[in-house]
């Protein structure tokens, strides 16, 4: 029973297991287990043309590239630097004031981005060197420029947010809204975890006035552009004046106007574009061959056939989420964070429906530990992105990995004080 999910679970694990890309991985399974259920060769690729045809006609996946040029073209408009240098101004007498500068600069650009891997690359070149001329440790100063870029993926808007909403049919809107005092919680637990590890031990984070930046009239009106742009999007949607889709696009223009104004023309422009098209390109591809996994596990009842497995086990609610997070942590280590979700989400949440879970607190605890695999060995997909973008050739994987630690545990921590308190991830949501 069930056999063809099944068997192109097999096939999906061993691809990946293999080598081959995770997009071609999922397409690959898709169709071997949809000709086995369907009885033959064309109607499982009819079935996979008019998934194809139907997700490329998604409105909501209009919000994800709109989104990533957004938070291209303010970073490379210099925008993360006028952050850094405005927030460092403000925090002068404060115990590891540039690691603070850092989380609180990523948590305002976060806003702004929605993907990570800006945050992980802009800070790498501006707050780096930064530390490192005031004799900050390598391996804290990387540690908290990776851990604190994973704020983009919770502080609205989100990628990682649109994703799961698209997946669960769940508002876009309200998932920026819940994800706001978790970001916020969770921002100022890296603050505080940078004052007390430099109040502990200094020699890895001195104190010198030489690491208080000045921050001329320019690098403040940029910083400004920034949290215009953050009032005029996000209010916006949180206002009901446009759509998230809607609220995309207006950001985009907000952000060539903050580009243009920044003294970017049109190369520049061009530049932050493409590499836009770098990032979302595989995540529209993976969305795109997900949605045929997804037709596969639904047409089977591959939800309905775990959750019956697992209440032969006895787990209950609590058990049944302590298994999934063991789940997310086991994939963690093998593939990168989009990929389990859009091959976990499917699965889990009917599960966790049908159990009770509160949709808006579960989306939450999901994103955050799912968020956590961008941190986790051997993976670690933001670990690799400051190694490659950070100048120090000294630099290892390993020294980052020791320094993100403390991020990832506190990651954790936030997923768990969300569910003994939903509230946390539910009250705002409630307000709209």
């Amino acid at each position: 029973m069930f056999i063809e999910t099944w068997a192109a679970l097999l096939v999906l694990v061993l691809l990946v297991i293999a080598g081959v890309p995770v997009i071609f991985a999922f397409a690959g399974s898709a169709l071997f287990g949809l000709w086995i259920a369907l009885g033959g060769a064309w109607p499982a690729m009819d079935l996979v043309g008019q998934t194809a045809v139907s997700g490329l006609k998604e409105y909501n996946f209009v919000v994800i590239p709109c989104f990533t040029v957004m938070g291209m073209l303010i970073a490379h408009s210099g925008a993360a630097s006028d952050l850094f240098n405005v927030v460092n101004r403000r925090l002068k007498g404060v115990p590891g004031r540039l690691a603070v500068a850092t989380v609180g600069g990523n948590a305002v650009f976060a806003a702004v981005t929605g993907v990570g891997v800006a945050a992980a690359a802009a800070f790498s070149h501006v707050a780096y060197p930064a530390m490192r001329d005031n004799r900050y440790s390598r391996s804290f100063a990387t540690g908290c420029i990776a851990g604190s870029s994973v704020l983009g993926l919770l502080i609205p808007p989100s990628v990682f947010m649109i994703v799961w909403a698209i997946l669960t049919e769940q508002s876009v809107g309200k998932l920026f809204a819940a994800g706001v005092i978790p970001g916020l919680v969770l921002a100022s637990m890296y603050a505080l975890y940078c004052i007390v590890f430099a109040k502990l031990r200094p020699h890895a984070a001195p104190e010198s006035d030489d690491a208080v930046v000045t921050a001329d009239r320019q690098q403040t009106l940029g910083a400004l552009y920034v949290g215009l742009l953050i009032v005029l999007t996000l209010g916006g949607i949180w206002l009901g004046f446009f759509t998230p889709t809607e609220g995309s696009a207006v950001g985009m223009i907000g952000a060539l106007v903050v580009a243009w104004a920044k003294g970017m023309r049109w190369r520049g422009i061009g530049q932050a574009f493409m590499e836009s098209g770098r990032t979302v390109t595989p995540i529209m591809l993976l969305l795109l061959t997900a949605t045929m996994f997804s037709k596969l596990v639904a047409l089977n009842g591959l939800p309905q056939e775990v959750q019956s497995m697992l209440q032969s086990w006895g787990l209950g609610p609590v058990g049944t989420m302590v298994f999934m997070v063991t789940v997310w942590f086991i994939m963690g280590c093998m593939i990168d964070s989009i990929s389990i979700m859009l091959l976990t989400v499917p699965i889990f949440w009917p599960i966790a429906m049908s159990m009770g879970f509160d949709p808006i607190a579960f989306a939450l605890i999901g994103i955050l530990v799912i968020e956590a695999g961008v941190l986790t060995p051997p993976f670690g997909m933001s670990v690799f992105v400051v190694k490659a973008a950070v100048p120090d050739r000294n630099l290892t994987v390993r020294e980052i990995f020791v320094g993100v630690t403390p991020y990832w545990v506190m990651i954790l921590f936030m997923a768990w004080l969300i569910y003994a308190w939903p509230a946390l991830a539910t009250w705002l949501p409630s307000r709209m």
